[in-house]
């Protein structure tokens, strides 16, 4: 029996304590559960079949999830998908671990653990007695450059080592079968013997030294029962190098006729793979410049004002509160406000938007953008891991590694794929043995060899991961942000996208235009009523109306008993009047309204404006008009997501002719109207009922149950809104061109994932029979163990160059996603958002 002590979130009151009980003790294979509510922790005594996971699992579903934390390694030795699945199940095997999760592209693993029941050695010792050694990754840093280069380095040394004693090798004995001139000068001047010897002491150099890798992971793992990629080379060129050894050294103990040697082969496999694995590595590194590229925005040092003076520091050094100079041209090093100067400051390395920003005291700075030609100072906000740019490559890094739903399919395949190869190895030898011709040792050495050397389960491991690492890391530069590897699958499905408009398709500022007056009080006293009850709220039509009365210069009193009408209005008390500012269906409720007040907001409501009444003691005095401007490429983001087969709907809080004058401007089909901020979900869950998976487009605050519940959220706005916090996919900019590049970008990444499965596996399903010589009977002809360590070399480089074929992505529809160019068919319309 095991007993556990975890921390659970979510405890409110007793009752969710029992709860929480109720919820572990239904686990199978739970004796006993109890839940702390005090210190919010519960402990649970249980055997197999339960399991930490399942616990984990069954107190998430009940919504009370365990504190988990998570612990990011880089990990050694990962060669293939079977490496990755061991390394795995390793690490999950550490009490205290929920979850493990290893990517073969990246080499990182990221382990959650329940807190205090897991240590960073315990993690390391059960990885290293794997064979897959693991180092804590720092916070800041999700790649390891210095590590990478010290890879790829060591990896081309040994290459460029095994080559050179190769060559001769290869020269002495090939050179001979294709010129029996040359081998019988060999026999004349060296000698048969001393030739095979130098062959025998070079090769033997070749596994003894750049070889030897294979080897010293090759061999334990085969003695664990867990077979992995270095075992196949190791058992391949073994076999062939042994077999070569006995027939030169002592050649009686092998049939006559069959004292032949593989020299040449025994060093070709070992050249070959790791030419493919220095070539891959190189790849791998080019897929990481994403992630490199983002953190290199941020500066090493900054200067601070301290007394007046300006002194400079580490930007590992600033904390909050700090007062920080930025010269012009200089990279604004972490996150703050600006409190003096003016400058246009460029963000396009977040945004993807061309156009500089300009900023006043006041405005936001984001680290890692570019200062213009003024000066400004401002003040620190964020530091460390809590700066936009921290959680930007976080967020690309959790995406680089995640593992998409197709991969789950994949593993179950690959773990046993190895093993399945040894043992189709062992049969190839034994049938060529049995039924073979003469001389059949020779002949079943050669077929077993390279069938071990010919599989490349290197190629199913990497074929996923490859392509989520350079898809995401692409994504990254075009200013989109995948929050994990279900988003990047389930976006290609989507088949309808539904809009909210405002700050989405609409700029998110409106005006006040036209003004309609009646009654006694005239048009600025009504005016300044409303502008005293909107001063008590934060919707941005308040705003709107705000601003008009300090554009006219209007004297606004003070509001009392305020209250807001969610989708509605808001009212107050001002003056000694009851004041009602909002939307038609407010007056309904709440005031009387003249047919010609009723009638131009009819017309206001047709010429996508929306009409905003203002009454004042029970009758409707003044009609406002406020309008919104469509973002200029409103409509060619739409077009584009037409293009690409995709239906579109838009959620408004509008009136339904408001929301359908907008609709038909933009070319927009499917209009849902004047729904309440709460009921944008049931809008979302109508839509998926009529067309399918729906991608539901706002702006990550308001719009939070809609983006929850859509099949894909995703969230448009800059770098420093909480929208990076929300959704499944984030759009750092403002363009909602973004949306359809997105789309096509996941497609093009699923498509490339599926080029590369279908590569991986219908190479091994086709050369594995070849190499074992299915083909003989017909055309007389073996493949030679030299020749199958080149394809399986090139099966892996294919999947990884295949996947690098995703950093040409361009924009959907050929245009840049970086903003900045008007549409041609973006009209010149202004609408306004639902009070």
């Amino acid at each position: 029996m095991t007993s556990i002590t975890m921390p659970i979130t979510g405890l409110n009151c007793a009752g969710c304590a029992r709860r929480a009980e109720k919820a572990l003790g239904g686990v199978d294979g739970v004796d006993e559960a109890s839940v702390n509510f005090a210190t919010r922790t519960a402990h649970v005594d249980f055997h197999s079949p339960a399991s930490i996971g399942g616990l984990v699992a069954a107190l998430a579903e009940a919504g009370y999830p365990a504190r988990e934390r998570e612990y990011r390694f880089r990990v050694d030795g990962l060669t293939c998908a079977g490496c990755v699945r061991r390394s795995e199940q390793s690490l999950a095997s550490v009490d205290g671990v929920t979850s493990a999760s290893v990517n073969l592209a990246t080499h990182q693993a990221v382990v959650r653990a329940i807190p205090g029941m897991v240590s960073i050695p315990a993690l390391e010792a059960a990885a290293a007695t794997a064979g897959y050694p693991i180092a804590p990754l720092a916070e800041a840093a999700m790649v390891e450059p210095d590590h990478q280069a010290a890879e790829i380095a060591a990896l081309r040394r040994k290459t460029i080592l095994a080559a050179a004693l190769t060559l001769p090798v290869f020269v002495l004995e090939m050179g001979g079968h294709a010129f029996p001139a040359f081998a019988q000068w060999l026999d004349s001047t060296i000698g048969h013997t001393p030739v095979r010897l130098l062959e025998l002491v070079l090769t033997t150099l070749i596994l003894a030294g750049p070889g030897r890798v294979f080897f010293a992971r090759g061999w334990p793992a085969l003695r664990r029962g867990a077979p992995d990629m270095n075992t196949l080379v190791a058992l391949g060129a073994g076999a062939a190098w042994a077999y070569s050894a006995v027939a030169t050294l002592a050649p009686g103990l092998l049939p006559a006729g069959t004292a032949h040697v593989y020299f040449e082969a025994a060093a070709m496999i070992v050249t070959l793979i790791l030419l493919g694995r220095w070539l891959e590595a190189r790849a791998r590194g080019r897929a990481g410049a994403a992630i490199e590229a983002l953190i290199g925005l941020r500066p090493e040092t900054a200067l601070v004002e301290i007394d007046g003076h300006a002194v400079e520091r580490s930007v590992e050094a600033l904390v909050p509160g700090d007062i920080v100079r930025v010269r012009p041209g200089e990279r604004i090093p972490v996150d703050g406000a600006v409190v003096k100067g003016t400058s246009f400051v460029d963000e396009s390395m977040l945004t993807g938007e061309p156009q500089p920003v300009e900023k006043a005291p006041g405005a936001i700075v984001t680290g890692g953008t570019v200062n213009g030609a003024g000066a400004l100072s401002f003040r620190v906000t964020e530091v460390g891991e809590n700066t936009v740019l921290a959680r930007i490559v976080r967020m690309v890094s959790d995406a680089q590694g995640a593992k998409l739903p197709i991969q789950s399919q994949v593993d179950r395949i690959t773990a046993w794929f190895v093993p399945a190869v040894i043992a189709i190895a062992a049969l190839t030898t034994l049938v060529w043995l049995v039924f073979g011709p003469q001389p059949a040792l020779a002949r079943a050495l050669v077929a077993g060899v390279s069938v071990l050397v010919i599989a490349c389960p290197c190629a199913m491991g990497l074929a996923t991961p490859m392509s989520i690492m350079v898809g995401t890391g692409r994504a990254a530069e075009l200013g989109i942000l995948f929050r994990g590897g279900d988003a990047l699958q389930g976006l290609q499905s989507v088949g309808l996208v539904a809009f909210d408009k405002t700050g989405t398709l609409t700029e998110g500022r409106p005006e006040v235009g036209e003004i309609v007056a009646t009654g006694p009080i005239t048009a600025d006293r009504a005016l300044a009523l409303a502008a005293a009850v909107e001063a008590l709220s934060e919707h941005p039509l308040a705003r709107a109306i705000a601003g008009a009365a300090a554009g006219r210069g209007l004297d606004v009193p003070a509001a009392e008993d305020f209250s807001a009408i969610p989708g509605r209005g808001a009212r107050a008390r001002v003056d000694g009047h009851d004041v009602a500012v909002g939307s038609a269906r407010m007056m309904d409720d709440l005031a009387v309204v003249p047919d010609t007040l009723a009638d131009r907001a009819r017309g206001f409501a047709e010429a996508a404006q929306t009409p905003v009444f203002v009454a004042v003691d029970g009758a409707a005095v003044l009609l406002l008009a406020i309008a919104d401007p469509i973002k200029p490429d409103a409509r060619q983001a739409i077009d584009a997501l037409h293009a690409a087969g995709l239906k579109v709907a838009m959620i408004s809080g509008d009136t339904e002719a408001t929301a359908r004058a907008v609709a038909d401007r933009l070319g927009i089909e499917d209009v849902v109207a004047e729904v309440l901020p709460d009921g944008k979900r049931a809008a979302v869950i109508g839509l998926r009922q009529r067309h399918g998976p729906v991608g539901f487009v706002g702006d990550g605050i308001n719009d939070a149950p809609a983006l929850a519940e859509a099949d894909v959220g995703i969230a448009i706005g800059t770098g420093t809104d909480v929208a990076i916090e929300s959704a499944d996919v984030v759009l750092m900019s403002g363009n909602p061109s973004g949306i359809a590049t997105a789309i096509e970008l996941s497609r093009a990444t699923m498509r490339n994932i599926r080029q590369n499965l279908f590569w991986a596996f219908g190479y091994n399903v086709v050369l594995i029979p070849v190499a074992a010589g299915v083909f003989y009977p017909a055309t007389g002809l073996m493949l030679s163990p030299a020749l199958a360590a080149g394809a399986m070399a090139f099966s892996s480089v294919f999947v990884v160059t295949n996947a690098l074929r995703l950093r040409r992505f361009g924009a959907a529809g050929g245009t840049p996603p970086r903003g900045g160019k008007r549409s041609r068919h973006a009209p010149a319309l202004e609408v306004a958002p639902a009070q």
